[in-house]
């Protein structure tokens, strides 16, 4: 397998070792090489990506949520209706 460090800032300097499989070490040293960042920087790109992608899948379904309720989403309804008059007077 291959290992992959990563360094994080902290006081003491400390590092951490992720450990990751020959497959995605090589898809992961391509993308370092192809795109010419640093293995890091292609690893802190993707994680930043994920995270943004885990925070809109979660956005998406408190969406489809409160369109599963009638009674809430009839409440969300009335309020954006008070907020389209009070732009309208802006």
């Amino acid at each position: 397998m291959g290992n992959v460090g990563v360094s994080k800032k902290t006081n003491m300097n400390q590092t951490s070792t992720v450990t990751i499989g020959d497959t995605f070490y090589q898809i992961l040293a391509e993308l370092s090489a192809s795109s010419g960042k640093s293995i890091q920087a292609v690893l802190e790109q993707a994680i930043e990506q994920y995270r943004r992608q885990q925070f809109l899948e979660a956005a998406n379904q408190a969406y489809l949520d409160l369109r599963n309720n009638s009674e809430a989403w009839q409440e969300e309804l009335e309020e954006r209706s008070v907020w389209d008059i009070t732009l309208v007077d802006s």
